[in-house]
């Protein structure tokens, strides 16, 4: 279902098909887990700007990792 959907959005917004799934939803998960819920779909956006502005998708993922291990705890 997914791959059907991701399919659909970028052959509607005119874009290449090679995300990498599974980069986008580690960076979420860990935005979402490290910062708060509502950074994760903000953090893969910018991963999307990153990787549009012509860095490659591994290094500004594990920069936003890295980032995110190093960011305070959520508050409870």
């Amino acid at each position: 279902m997914m791959k059907a959907w991701i399919d659909a959005v970028t052959a509607e917004l005119n874009l290449s098909a090679n995300a990498d799934v599974d980069v986008i939803l580690d960076v979420a998960r860990v935005a979402a887990h490290s910062v708060e819920r509502p950074a994760a779909p903000v953090t893969t956006f910018l991963l999307g700007r990153a990787v549009a502005g012509g860095m490659d998708v591994n290094e500004a993922a594990t920069k936003i990792q890295n980032l995110a291990a190093t960011w305070p705890t959520p508050a409870e």
